[in-house]
């Protein structure tokens, strides 16, 4: 399935990696605000993976969990539509989120054609080919049947699980050379060649840059997201007036900063 999209139709956003957290509370508040404006004068939000930092399971409860829900509900009934990708964190949003917050679920990759020029959505966690350790347990967890063996028990068990699995992965990827955590530029190149797209878009390096790629039948670019942190993130935008990267921050109201 490839969506068609025309910079005449509306303007399109991209971004990806916000890892909502309670331990990040101002970057909730950040993503919340630009939910309630800034995305309202697009016509389309992409949101392309690790838009948590943790999900176990459609039912979790948690409060960020539900307050996240209603603001994605609440922009996509004002008529934003908002699309989302699974990242290497939140591969486990279902049906029954889409459902709640009108979002709807993409495979990644996914393409989607722009004023006719064929552009490839990614999180990008696939790329990095480099890490064999990660692409192991990456084939593992994005096994079907494990996701159920592990959805089928308790939250109180998911949230343990989840809990010493970030402490693990924090202690391994400490000792891991930074250039095994970036994009392999073959894994790359063969990728946009056997998708024929000549753009690519995709988050999870955390190293927001532009790039350009040579291919065997010409060129491709490759824009890679921003994460968001400490209230302060990033957006990828395509309207009529091109490409453009544009800084999002949070701005406390009077009300909120006499609390």
């Amino acid at each position: 399935m490839t969506d068609c999209w025309s910079a005449a139709a509306g303007e399109a956003l991209f971004i990806s990696d916000l890892h909502l957290t309670p331990a990040q509370p101002t970057t909730l508040a950040c993503f919340q605000q630009f939910l309630a404006g800034r995305a309202r004068a697009a016509r389309r939000l992409y949101i392309l993976g690790d838009l948590f930092d943790v999900w176990i399971g459609d039912d979790d409860d948690a409060p960020l969990h539900q307050a996240v829900r209603q603001a994605l509900h609440d922009l996509t009934a004002s008529g934003t539509e908002c699309a989302l990708l699974h990242g290497n964190r939140d591969f486990l949003i279902g049906r029954a989120f889409a459902r709640a917050t009108g979002c709807r679920l993409l495979p990644d990759p996914y393409r989607i054609l722009l004023d006719g020029e064929l552009t490839l959505l990614l999180h990008g966690d696939q790329l990095c080919t480099d890490d064999l350790a990660y692409q192991r347990f990456r084939r593992r967890v994005r096994n079907r049947l494990v996701q159920q063996l592990f959805l089928w028990k308790s939250l109180a068990s998911r949230r343990a699980i989840a809990a010493e699995y970030r402490r693990r992965s924090a202690l391994a990827n400490a000792e891991k050379p930074p250039i095994i955590m970036d994009v392999n530029p073959q894994a790359v190149r063969e990728t946009l060649q056997r998708q024929r797209a000549t753009r690519l878009i995709h988050g999870h390096t955390h190293r927001p840059a532009n790039h350009t790629h040579t291919l065997t039948d010409g060129s491709a670019e490759r824009l890679v997201l921003a994460d968001w942190r400490e209230g302060v993130g990033e957006l990828l935008s395509y309207s009529a007036l091109g490409w453009r990267r544009e800084v999002v921050s949070f701005q406390p109201s009077a009300s909120s900063a006499d609390l």
